[in-house]
């Protein structure tokens, strides 16, 4: 994440904000230009930002606003927004129950998960498609109430560009209990969120993009009987060794499972180094002066796999440091072997792929 600032008294805003606390000016974002803007109210309800580059063209926030669950703007003008969403929140097929009280907050976590991981597919330059461009295939999120009676409990999943997320997950209580009974290092909304995106771009980048086997020659067969392959996964205790070539244990379960998680934890890394690049956050690998942040490019668009590995793995030691003496738990509570590496770099290659075929 980059570190904004309001251009009307440069006090230092954050990613979610719609007011500045120094000056008082509305706050918006702009996904096109990637950065938070005040705002000069117009008497039509439209917007005038202050930031430079986008002065002069008028915009309006997405309808969610209204709900206090949005801050992205649209241009006005711009006659390929949908229904007055923005970019982010147009792909919404169902959001949760607004009757039940308890939704209002879930959903205002839910979006501020789903906003971010859309800020590092923009900037990573990714492609998607709605449904209404892609019937069969097109990218839309269902956010999901188990039903009243307990009849249904919804599970967070993918399906052909459909992306569920179990509101009840939004709940901190909830969340920690599943991670501690399925035993994981790491579960939060935002992890759900870029691990089920995973799914998506393996479908769009892999399966249809020509590297099936390209991918099977790092991650396994994805012919593998996907159900047996999680019946397997939950009856049988985790062999002794996964840590060498998986990033989690669910990985190990079905190569599918496998890239999704690995796509999620690269999108962890770059969006954590983005930040402390913007921070100024300096890290040493030994303690003896080699700085490893600081003179770094853009981990989304220009460092090198290697110099993204070199600057991450000590920055996660200096955090981790840093949670223990708060006594809390480990900020990266992963192993990054040579076997994981050699996934990320799959990852990595495959999304600079992408970006080299973009237009100039």
């Amino acid at each position: 994440m980059k570190r904004f600032s309001c251009q009307s008294c440069h006090h230092q805003v954050g990613f979610e904000a719609t007011q500045c606390d120094g000056c008082g000016m509305a706050l918006g974002y702009l996904p096109e230009l990637a950065t938070m803007s005040a705002l000069q109210p117009q008497t039509d309800g439209t917007w005038l930002p202050l930031e430079k580059k986008a002065q002069g063209r008028v915009h309006a926030f997405c309808v969610n606003h209204a709900y206090g669950v949005c801050n992205w703007l649209t241009v006005a003008t711009d006659s390929e927004a949908f229904s007055g969403f923005c970019v982010a929140c147009q792909f919404n097929r169902i959001i949760p129950n607004l009757n039940v009280p308890e939704n209002r907050e879930r959903w205002y976590k839910l979006e501020v998960a789903k906003h971010r991981l859309f800020y590092t597919i923009l900037r990573l330059g990714l492609p998607f498609k709605s449904r209404r461009q892609d019937p069969e295939n097109g990218l839309a999120f269902d956010f999901l109430d188990d039903a009243p009676d307990g009849s249904t409990a919804i599970m967070t999943g993918h399906s052909n560009g459909i992306i569920t997320i179990a509101s009840k997950e939004a709940d901190d209580a909830y969340r920690e209990k599943m991670r501690i009974e399925m035993g994981e290092y790491y579960r939060t909304l935002l992890g759900h969120f870029r691990h089920e995106i995973g799914h998506y771009y393996w479908n769009i980048l892999v399966r249809d993009g020509g590297r099936l086997e390209a991918c099977r020659a790092v991650f396994g067969d994805d012919r593998a009987d996907y159900q047996a392959a999680l019946q397997t996964y939950y009856e049988q205790p985790p062999p002794a060794n996964w840590r060498e070539n998986f990033v989690s244990f669910y990985a190990t379960c079905h190569p599918w499972e496998d890239f999704a998680e690995t796509w999620a934890h690269y999108f962890h890394i770059v969006s954590t180094l983005e930040t402390a690049l913007a921070y100024n956050m300096t890290v040493s690998a030994t303690g003896e002066g080699d700085v490893l942040l600081g003179h770094c490019g853009n981990p989304y668009t220009s460092m090198p796999f290697e110099e993204i590995i070199k600057a991450w793995v000590p920055l996660t030691y200096a955090v981790n440091n840093l949670n223990r003496s708060m006594g809390l738990q480990d900020f990266y509570p992963f192993t990054l072997t040579h076997g994981v590496i050699y996934k990320l770099h799959f990852i990595h290659d495959l999304i600079r792929d992408v970006q080299n075929r973009l237009p100039a």
